[in-house]
Order: C-alpha cells, then sequence, then structure tokens
C-alpha cells in the first residue's frame, strides 16, 4: 500500500473488494465521520451476545461518545474499517496504536490494541478474516508491527479468527481474559492460510454462479428469436434442474408464461430466492437490472449485454460502473460482452449460453475469454465425438467476455477441487493477473493437466480486458507457464488434440514409443514427427496392408506388454472395399489389447477411415466381435475426416483410443503429455533453494538502503556493483579505466599480465565481432599497441571509454539477468553471450527463487546447451559453477526486491570455474506485491 502524504487524509487506496468464505463479496473501506448513522444502525442489529463478547458487559446501545470515537481516525494511531454490502456496515475493526504502559501512544511506539464486531447474521461469512489481512496490512503500513488482541475466553469464534491466522503468537490469560498478541510481519504460514480462504472463496463464488438453485433470464423477448429469448430456451431445452424464470418488463399485465416458463415483469416479483440471473437487455438498461437484483438478493449475474469496454472510452467507463455497483450487492460478475455458461452435470444440466446444443457430459473443462472462439471449441469437441453418445464432453464451460469481474483465476481455483473436471482448457487473449495466474496454475497442473492457447500474442490486448503492464515478450511468458507445468499450445486445434489425449489416456511414463500399423509409409512419416517433437521412437513395425484385426489386436498386445516402451501410435489405412463392419472389427480389437493393459497411452493415426475413429469412440463391449455378432450401430458420418475425431466419455473404467488424421497432430499431442508427464514427477521433488554461509544479507540490505537514499532509482557504479555482488559471493573481474595510454598502462600493472583491453562505449560493448576487444596482451608493447590501433579504428578514447581488465581462463561465454516484472514479478534468464541470445532468442527463464534442481534444468534447456557439455570434442564448461552463480543471483534478488534489475555479462565459464567479466544493477523501490498483502479483488 501507498503512503499517504497526510496523516488525516482519506486513504483511499485501503478500499478493497474482497469474495468471502461463501462465495459473496464485500467491500472493505475506513470508517469516517460521515458514517455516524450506518454505525448506529449496524449496532442496533448486534445481539446483546455480541455487543458483550466486544465490551465485556451489557452494551445495549452506543452514546454519541461512543459514536464519535468509533467514527473520528487519523488513519495513522486510530485507523475503524468497515466491510459493507448494499452499503451499510455488515462487520468493524480498528486499531488504537499503545506503548509499553497500554495507554494510546504515537510513533515510534509499534503496538495496537485491535478489536472486531461481526453482524450476527453475517458471522461465518469469513468476514472477520478479511478484515484481520486488511487492517494488519494497514497497520504494517503505519509502522505497527505487533497486534494485542483481550477476548473472552468463551469467545471462541474470534479466539479462532487470531489463532487460524498463522502469525507468529503468544497466547496469555489473566484476570478472566484471553490475550493474544501476534507479529504482523508475513509468514509462510500466514501466506498459506491466505491462499487457501482465496482458494476456498473464490471457488465457492465460481460453484454459486455454474450450480444455481434457480435462474432468472433479464430481457427475454415477447417474440421469439433475440438474445434473451434464445438463452432462455436453451436452459429450457437443455433440462435444467433447478427454478426458471423469464423476466420482460414490457409483458403484458397478464401474461404469466413465456415458451412455458413463468413469466414476471420484474425480479421483485418472483415470489423466492433467485441465484442466478442472466442479464440480456441494452446497456443503457443494465444498471437499473443490477439494482432490482441486488436488492432481490441475486447472488451473481451473466451480463450477455454488449456495449462495453470493447466498444471504447465510453463503454470502459460503462463497464467500472457496472462491476461497482454489482459488488455493492455482493454479487459477482460473468462478462459482460459474455456468450455464457454450461454445466453438464446431471444434478444441473444448465446451458445458459448462447450455444443452441449442450455438449455432451464429460471430464474437460472449458474457458473461452473469446465468444466466438468459445463456440468454435464447443463445436469442435462436439463433431469429435461423430454423434455417438456418450463421447466426448465438457463438464463446465465459462466464456467471460470482457472478463471484468470472475476471470480464468477464479475458475481455476473452481476447477483445482472439481470431481467432475479431469482436464482443462483454456483459451486466453490476455492474462490480467500473471504472478497470480503462474501460482494457481502450478498447482493446478500438480493435480491435473492445463492445456493453454493464448490469442493476441503479438499484438495488444482485446479493448475490454484490463491487463496489467508488463516489460516481458510473450516467449518469456510462455516459458513461463512451461515452468508452472502449463501445457502451452498455439492453435485451438492442438488445444483439442491436447485435452482429448488428457481426457482418457493415462500419462506416459517416458519417451519411447512404439509404432505400429499396416501402413510403412504412414508409419515413417510417424517416426519422422516423433524424432522432431523429442520423442524416442522405436522403428515402426509394418503389419502390411493384409493385417486383419486379430494381427493389430496380437501387435498391440506385445508393444503394451514390453518394458522398453512408454506409449503406443497405431497407424491404420482401410483396405479396398473395407466398411463399417471391419473398421468396427478393428476398434474392438483396440480396445481389447488397450483394455488388458491400461497403464500406456494409444494413439491411433487414420487416413479416412471414419467408421474406425467413431468405432473407437463408441461406447460398446471391450471384447473382440465374433462373426455372429451383429456389428455396431455406426452413427452417420460426419463430411470430413476433422469432424470424426472422438474420445471423451467411455464406460466405467475404460480408457478410450483418441484417433487423429495425421501423423504430426496425434505426435504432437502425445509429445506434451510426455513433457507434462514429467514435469509431474520433477514437481513432487522440486528441490531447495540452498543456504550459503559466505552471503552478506545484513551487509547487502545496509548498502542498499544507502544507495537508495541518494534517489528513487540509480544504476550503480562498477565499484558499488562489485561490493553489492561480492555480499553474495559473486566476485566480478575488476575493469580499471584507461583514458590514456599511460592510464592503461598502470592499470596493467595494478592488475597483472596477461590482461585485455576492451572499449565500453554502448556500441561497442558487448561486441567482439566489430573488433573492440583485444585478448592476451602478455606485455606493455602489445597492450600500447593495441591501443593505437583502438583509437585508430573507432575513434578518440573518450568516445572508446576503454577499459583494461585481467584475462580470465578461456571458456564459453555465457549472460545471466535477472528481472522485477510489475505482472509476473522476479525473473531469472540466462543464455549464450552473443548471437544465440540476441539473434535466436536461445534464451531460458526461470521465476525467482530458483531451486537447485530447476538451476540444473536452467542450464540444460537452452538449445545451445550442448556447447557446455564438450560439444564436438571441446572441454566440457563447469555447470556446477554456473549453477552456483545462477542460485546466488536468484538469492540476490529474492532478498532484496529494491534489487530490480541485474545483468552479468559475459561470464566466461571455463573447465574449472567461471569469471564474471561484467556486471550491472540497478536498485529501485520495489514494485508493490499484492499477492504478499491482503486479499483483494482487482479494482474498478
Amino acid at each position: 500500500m501507498q503512503t499517504s502524504p497526510d496523516r488525516h487524509e482519506y486513504p483511499a487506496h485501503w478500499e478493497a473488494d474482497v469474495v468471502l468464505r461463501d462465495g459473496g463479496t464485500a467491500r472493505i473501506r475506513p470508517i469516517t465521520v460521515d458514517d455516524a448513522e450506518r454505525l448506529v444502525s449496524f449496532y442496533e442489529q448486534v445481539s446483546d451476545e455480541s455487543k458483550y463478547y466486544r465490551f465485556f458487559a451489557p452494551y445495549p446501545r452506543l452514546s454519541a461518545k461512543d459514536v464519535h470515537r468509533f467514527t473520528h481516525h487519523d488513519f495513522v494511531d486510530r485507523v475503524g474499517l468497515a466491510a459493507t454490502v448494499g452499503g451499510e456496515f455488515i462487520a468493524t475493526v480498528r486499531y488504537d496504536r499503545i506503548g509499553a504502559d497500554g495507554t494510546p501512544a504515537s510513533a515510534p511506539a509499534d503496538e495496537a490494541e485491535v478489536a472486531f464486531l461481526v453482524q450476527d447474521a453475517h458471522q461465518g461469512r469469513g468476514v472477520a478474516s478479511a478484515l484481520l489481512e486488511h487492517i494488519a496490512a494497514v497497520a504494517r503500513e503505519r509502522g505497527i508491527r505487533r497486534f494485542a488482541a483481550e477476548v473472552l475466553p468463551a469467545n471462541n469464534k474470534m479466539i479462532k479468527v487470531f489463532t487460524d491466522a498463522g502469525y507468529t503468537q503468544k497466547r496469555s490469560f489473566e484476570d478472566g481474559v484471553v490475550r493474544l498478541e501476534f507479529d504482523l510481519e508475513p509468514t509462510d504460514r500466514s501466506l498459506a492460510v491466505q491462499y487457501a480462504r482465496e482458494h476456498r472463496a473464490e471457488a465457492r463464488s465460481v460453484q454459486r454462479l455454474l450450480a444455481p438453485g434457480s435462474v432468472a433470464v433479464i430481457g427475454a423477448g415477447r417474440t421469439p428469436g433475440g438474445v434473451g429469448r434464445s438463452v432462455l430456451g436453451n436452459i429450457r431445452d437443455a433440462g435444467y434442474t433447478g427454478r426458471l424464470y423469464a423476466v420482460n418488463r414490457a409483458l403484458p399485465e397478464g401474461q404469466k408464461e413465456l415458451d412455458g416458463v413463468p413469466a414476471h415483469r420484474s425480479v421483485r416479483d418472483i415470489d423466492g430466492p433467485v441465484d442466478l440471473a442472466v442479464v440480456a437487455v441494452p446497456a443503457e438498461h443494465v444498471p437499473e437490472v443490477v439494482t432490482e437484483c441486488g436488492e432481490h438478493g441475486v447472488q451473481g449475474l451473466v451480463v450477455v449485454s454488449a456495449g462495453y469496454a470493447e466498444s471504447g472510452t465510453e463503454g470502459r467507463e460503462r463497464q467500472r460502473a457496472l462491476v461497482r455497483q454489482a459488488r455493492t450487492y455482493g454479487m459477482r460478475i460473468i462478462g459482460p460482452n459474455a456468450f455464457g455458461i454450461i454445466n453438464t452435470s446431471p444434478r444441473v444440466r444448465l446451458n445458459a449460453s448462447l450455444a443452441p446444443e449442450t455438449p455432451r457430459p464429460g471430464r474437460i473443462g472449458l474457458f473461452a475469454q473469446s465468444g466466438a472462439i468459445g463456440i468454435a471449441l464447443l463445436s469442435r469437441l462436439h463433431r469429435r465425438g461423430g454423434g455417438v453418445t456418450g463421447v466426448t464432453g465438457v463438464s463446465t464451460f465459462v466464456s467471460s467476455g470482457n472478463r471484468a469481474d470472475v476471470s480464468g483465476n477464479d475458475v481455476l481455483q473452481y476447477w483445482y477441487e472439481d470431481p467432475d473436471t479431469d482436464v482443462v482448457l483454456m483459451y486466453l487473449e490476455s492474462i490480467g493477473n500473471p504472478r497470480k495466474f503462474t501460482r494457481l496454475a502450478r498447482r493446478t497442473a500438480a493435480a491435473k493437466p492445463l492445456v493453454v492457447v493464448q490469442g493476441a500474442r503479438h499484438a495488444a490486448a482485446p479493448q475490454g480486458h484490463a491487463v496489467r503492464a508488463t516489460r516481458l515478450p510473450h516467449a518469456t511468458v510462455s516459458a513461463l507457464l512451461r515452468q508452472a507445468g502449463v501445457i502451452r499450445v498455439d492453435t485451438i486445434t492442438e488445444l483439442v488434440d491436447a485435452g482429448l489425449l488428457l481426457a482418457r489416456q493415462p500419462l506416459p511414463a517416458g519417451p519411447r514409443v512404439a509404432i505400429l500399423g499396416n501402413s510403412e509409409s504412414l508409419g515413417l512419416l510417424t517416426y519422422d514427427a516423433c524424432l522432431a517433437e523429442g520423442l524416442r521412437p522405436h522403428p515402426p513395425q509394418d503389419l502390411t496392408t493384409a493385417a486383419s484385426a486379430a494381427d493389430f489386436h496380437a501387435a498391440l498386445s506385445r508393444a503394451l506388454a514390453d518394458d522398453r516402451c512408454d506409449a503406443v501410435v497405431v497407424t491404420a489405412i482401410p483396405a479396398v472395399g473395407e466398411g463399417s463392419v471391419a473398421d468396427a472389427a478393428l476398434a474392438d480389437a483396440l480396445r481389447c489389447a488397450v483394455a488388458a493393459a491400461p497403464a500406456k497411452p494409444v494413439l491411433v493415426v487414420h487416413v479416412e477411415l471414419g467408421g474406425l475413429a467413431e468405432a473407437l469412440s463408441a461406447a460398446a463391449s471391450t471384447a473382440p466381435q465374433t462373426e455372429a455378432d451383429s456389428p455396431p450401430h455406426i452413427a452417420p458420418r460426419p463430411e470430413s475426416t476433422e469432424d470424426r475425431l472422438p474420445t471423451a466419455e467411455a464406460p466405467e473404467g475404460e480408457h478410450l483410443i483418441p484417433a487423429y488424421p495425421a501423423a504430426e497432430r496425434a505426435v504432437r499431442a502425445l509429445g506434451q503429455a510426455v513433457t507434462y508427464a514429467q514435469w509431474r514427477r520433477d514437481a513432487a521433488d522440486p528441490g531447495k533453494v540452498p543456504e550459503y554461509e559466505d552471503i552478506d544479507v545484513k551487509g547487502a540490505a545496509t548498502l542498499i538502503d544507502g544507495l537508495l537514499a541518494r534517489g528513487q532509482g540509480l544504476t550503480l557504479g562498477a565499484d558499488e556493483t562489485c561490493d553489492l555482488l561480492g555480499d553474495y559471493g559473486i566476485h566480478v573481474h575488476r575493469a580499471l579505466p584507461a583514458p590514456t595510454p599511460d592510464a592503461a598502462v598502470e592499470a596493467a600493472r595494478a592488475l597483472g599480465y596477461p590482461v585485455a583491453l576492451k572499449a565500453t562505449a554502448p556500441h561497442l560493448r558487448h561486441r567482439a565481432d566489430l573488433g573492440g576487444v583485444r585478448l592476451d596482451l602478455a606485455d606493455e608493447d602489445q597492450l600500447l599497441r593495441s591501443y593505437t590501433e583502438l583509437t585508430e579504428l573507432f575513434g578518440a578514447p573518450e568516445e572508446l571509454r576503454p577499459v583494461v581488465q585481467r584475462m580470465a581462463p578461456r571458456g564459453v561465454d555465457v549472460v545471466v539477468r535477472a528481472v522485477i516484472d510489475p505482472a509476473a514479478g522476479a525473473v531469472l534468464s540466462f543464455g549464450l553471450a552473443g548471437a544465440a541470445s540476441q539473434l535466436l532468442g536461445d534464451t531460458a527463464h526461470r521465476l525467482i527463487p530458483v531451486t537447485d534442481k530447476e538451476a540444473t534444468s536452467l542450464v540444460r534447456s537452452i538449445r545451445t546447451a550442448p556447447l557446455l557439455f564438450g560439444w564436438r570434442g571441446s572441454a566440457p564448461a563447469d555447470t556446477r559453477a554456473l549453477e552456483e552463480l545462477l542460485l546466488r543471483v536468484s538469492r540476490l534478488v529474492d532478498d532484496h526486491p529494491e534489487v530490480v534489475a541485474v545483468t552479468l555479462e559475459p561470464v566466461v565459464v571455463a573447465s574449472h570455474g567461471l569469471s564474471v567479466l561484467g556486471a550491472s544493477v540497478r536498485l529501485a523501490p520495489p514494485p508493490a506485491r499484492d499477492d504478499l498483502g491482503p486479499r483483494t479483488l482487482p479494482a474498478y
């Protein structure tokens, strides 16, 4: 939080919207002198018991003196916050700074007494826990380091609020009162508690939207057609299990039904609760609808109306007002400009969207920011079921539109523990909070696959999206997502391909792939595709075109039983005159073999073999058919091969086999599954951040504080850079300035021969290819001769800025960088110096803090890594020393967020040890860390 320049100025930056335990929202804000009536009204609704617990005595009403005291604050030594819903108080908290003797005090006293009061109707919603997080953040901003609270022993709820918060505590009992004292510095446990509460609250808020007990469609037109009437029909036709209402203020006075659905002119006229409202009225009428919904107690809104931020500046302001208004009533919003939501659970059967058909039930959770892409994904998944009942399906679908409120982060919180969702597919056009998304993605990916395709990679985010500024290129963000376990794909076709494989096949144990089929050419194409994806294929087994279903069954059974095989790709082409009966027989044969050995993934590459694709996905017997058996029913074939790629719902316990029309697509999906499976294994043991005895954390902090006292941001000089890095065991070869030939000679004598002479002008720095560097100068004559050559080639010394540096052992030149990005957080980057990283972009990235295992993988993850490991007979570089350097840089930036940028270039990694030849460090006040502060929704 920022510090208010005036101790009495209203601290508007303390205002925040929060999601409570039950999924509703509340607004937290400072209490002011204008709140006297609200405070009195609030207190009148609190039970006598709660008042007794607050004041330790019967206290039926507040005196005028009490009201004055509780509404007049200086926002420094005395602070009060209120949680509000609908503009009215539902809870309050305050602190008063005290001295060592317990009496009122001012700074530098760093302790305060804290007390809460929660309206009885709102107890159990997590209001007090949210208020504690916010009042603690306020106190830390004002220099308070410790809270004290006195609680009656019978007030178990409030004692639990304090003890469950995760802060370091001290507890005592005296004079019949429990006294709790706790430090306000965040701890690992307090952050874990905060994240767990955030997860429960946000997951619950999405669950209320996706599984409502009652739905009202507001704006359902009187005549067929139109958005509202279409959504109403889709909900009704899907067989929604809850209560459904149509609302249109233009309905005739006596009309009670619309398409067989109870109809009303206003949501206020509905007799009973409404959990979800789908708003499909013109944007100018939405505020009136939101007011009616809020006053009726509606829990959430799906706003399909357009005309908001996607339409320009005026619409953006309209969108902000919409979010503020909805949050006033504790409601969450999907949209505006949303395509809608779908829940295929038989307990709900909700299709509150513009999709005319409800997708088949399945295990895939689908999120799309774009309505058009959402339509394409739903259509693709639907078609790839081949028309056979009980195949490829969706558990829940959310199209967020402008994602003014509910975002992909919220839906991830829901899907993480959703028992109906095994795989998550997301189409994102922007990531509003990359730091939080990465944290949630890592947790989700550890439990179930998360596949993401990102649109607008090379353009600005859509107008409707609020996006935090980031200085990181898209490639870096993608690398960080992969580090978090996200399966990054480039197209929606790849998104569906990967999703179908992951939804119905086990994860591969490794990269070894068996290839078998009845086409030698298709097998060779598959083999080449495996090599291109970094897999380790066995030579293809050609069963010949005369292979029968029994031959396929036998070959697949052998491959699955082979310990040297981790996955199998079956290639199949149709024989002349072959029909659906043979397709079905082959499908049954493959399914039978897979059922006997279900631990390895199997994929099919087929060429114009629609019957096989459909048969593979059919919910039929796993036993091979006999001649006496009748062939299974095969649905009419769709028009294109693309439409005949099934897999999803299966008989209980059976893995369905995904089919692909091209080897490249099947193998790409398999390669992504192999990479993800390896990430899962690595994530189980992520390594540790090592401790180094020679790191001087306090010395570095003192140096940084002294340097920042000069200004808000600065790039350190050479000596200061060496001193700061030296505190972390990073020793830089000093480069002495050489403005004249004589100065160069003196510098060489001080350093010792052999030396290097370098031009450090911006256009020549790190550009040995331009001739601005002279190496291995063994004596004074060579040094002076080189000095003359440089000045003759490039100009006067004042333009060249020459320096002299002692020669380092020969090795591989690399570059190490760390930067704190305001959106993504602290990022460590590594690559080979020169063209590899600058021209080819061959750079790897990891989020800080980096563990020992992550440092090892970072060094090996660049394409040019073989140069460090003895490529073509060269001496291997000391990668252990390089990994240690990466870990030390990571520790420096993690320990001191004021270090906003570090560059070590070049670093020469020799056979034994390394040499840091160039370094720069930039200091600045650290960017705000909202992930370390109290829980809040994005501000509007």
